[in-house]
C-alpha cells in the first residue's frame, strides 16, 4: 500500500506544478485589479470533488497492473523509467486542472465591471371603482362599468415604474388588488370583475375612499394618488366622504374624482324580446358633483365629469398629464461573464491530455 501511495508522488508534483501558475494567475487577473467575483451557480463547484477521484482510479488502476507482473520481467523494470515513464504523470496534472476549470466555470462566474445609477420614476395610484347597481346603465357603452373597466386597463397599460393598487366598492369596500408593478395580473383581475361580485344596492364611497388611504398609508412614494370612479352619490358606509378627504390631506394623498354617466335619463338594460334583442328603459339615479368636486379640490386632485365614453377616456387623458413623478435613484450593479477565462483553458487542457496521450505517451499491448 506505501508503494503505491508513493508511486502516487509524481501525479501530484506534476498536477502542483501545472496548477500553480494557473491559481496565481486567475488571482493576479481577478484581486491584484480590485475586482470582486461572484458566482451564479456556486453548487457547480461541487463538481471539483472528481479530483480526488482522478487519484483514487489511480491506486486501483496501479493494483490491478500489479497482478501482471512476472518475474522474467523484473530486470527489465529494475533498470529505470525513460524519459517518457517519467513525463507520463504529467498527464494526470493536465486531467486535474482541466476539470477544475471546467468546474469553475460551471459556476458561472461574474465580475463586477461598474456601477449603474438609474433614476425611476414612479407614484403610487390606488383606484377605487364602484360596483354598484347604476354601473349597468349603458349610457357609456356597453354599460358604465364596462367602460369604466376598458378606460382603467388602458390607463394602467400606459404606466410603466408606477405601482398601482385597486379598490371595489358597493355598499362595502374591498380591495382587489394592493400596489403592484404586476401589471397582467392586475388587469386580469378587473377583466374579470363583473356586476353582483360585491353587494350593489348602495355606494359607500367614504369607505372606498377609506380603504384606498389604508392601501397608501405605508407607502414611501413622493406622490400618492387615488382616482375615484364613481356614477353616484355616497349613501352608505361608516366613513364619510369629507372624513376621508380630510384624512388624504394629511397622509399627503391627492384625489381625482371621476363623475360617470348622466344624471337623468340613462338608458338601462330591462331583458330581452321575443328576437333576443336587448330592451333599454330609462332611469335617473343622484348623483353630487359638488362632493366629488370638495374632495379633489381640499386634497390638490382635480374633478372629471364624463357623460359618455369619449368623456370618461379623455379624463383618464388628463390624469395622466396631471400626475407628477417621484424620482427614485436606483444604483444597478453590472456583471460580466468570466466563465469564458475559464472554459478556453480547460478545453485548451483537454485536448492537450488526448494529443499526448494518442501519439506521444501510447501504450502498446
Amino acid at each position: 500500500m506505501l508503494r503505491r501511495l508513493r508511486d502516487l508522488w509524481p501525479h501530484l508534483a506534476w498536477t502542483l506544478l501545472i496548477a500553480g501558475p494557473l491559481a496565481l494567475f486567475y488571482c493576479y487577473d481577478f484581486w491584484s485589479r480590485g475586482r470582486e467575483i461572484r458566482f451564479e451557480f456556486p453548487w457547480a463547484l461541487l463538481l471539483l470533488v472528481l479530483i480526488p477521484w482522478v487519484f483514487i482510479s489511480l491506486l486501483l488502476e496501479k493494483k490491478r497492473r500489479a497482478r501482471f507482473l512476472f518475474p522474467e520481467f523484473r530486470a527489465l523494470l529494475e533498470s529505470g523509467p525513460g524519459w517518457k515513464a517519467r513525463l507520463l504523470p504529467s498527464l494526470t496534472g493536465i486531467r486535474v486542472c482541466a476539470l477544475a476549470l471546467l468546474a469553475v466555470a460551471a459556476a458561472r462566474p461574474q465580475d463586477v465591471t461598474g456601477r449603474d445609477r438609474t433614476e425611476l420614476e414612479g407614484i403610487d395610484i390606488v383606484v377605487a371603482l364602484d360596483m354598484s347597481g347604476s354601473m349597468k346603465a349603458a349610457d357609456l357603452t356597453p354599460t358604465r362599468l364596462d367602460a369604466a373597466k376598458a378606460v382603467t386597463a388602458d390607463f394602467i397599460k400606459r404606466r410603466r415604474t408606477d405601482r398601482i393598487g385597486m379598490v371595489i366598492f358597493g355598499r362595502e369596500a374591498y380591495t382587489l388588488c394592493p400596489l403592484t408593478l404586476d401589471y397582467s395580473a392586475l388587469t386580469t383581475m378587473l377583466a374579470n370583475l363583473k356586476l353582483g361580485d360585491v353587494d350593489s344596492d348602495a355606494t359607500a364611497i367614504g369607505n372606498a375612499l377609506g380603504t384606498a388611504l389604508a392601501r397608501l398609508r405605508k407607502s414611501e412614494a413622493l406622490s400618492k394618488v387615488i382616482i375615484l370612479l364613481t356614477d353616484g352619490s355616497n349613501n352608505s358606509g361608516q366613513i364619510t366622504p369629507d372624513q376621508a378627504a380630510e384624512f388624504a390631506k394629511t397622509l399627503g394623498v391627492q384625489i381625482y374624482t371621476i363623475l360617470m354617466g348622466q344624471e337623468e335619463n340613462a338608458p338601462v338594460e330591462m331583458g330581452v324580446d321575443l328576437f333576443g334583442r336587448k330592451m333599454f328603459g330609462q332611469s335617473s339615479f343622484p348623483v353630487n358633483p359638488e362632493l366629488l368636486s370638495k374632495i379633489s379640490a381640499l386634497t390638490g386632485g382635480k374633478f372629471f365629469r364624463a357623460t359618455d365614453r369619449k368623456g370618461l377616456e379623455q379624463s383618464f387623458h388628463e390624469i395622466l398629464n396631471a400626475l407628477e413623478r417621484s424620482r427614485v435613484t436606483d444604483v444597478g450593479i453590472l456583471y460580466s461573464e468570466a466563465f469564458p477565462r475559464f472554459l478556453a483553458p480547460a478545453l485548451v487542457l483537454l485536448a492537450l491530455e488526448i494529443f499526448l496521450g494518442l501519439l506521444v505517451f501510447r501504450r502498446f499491448p
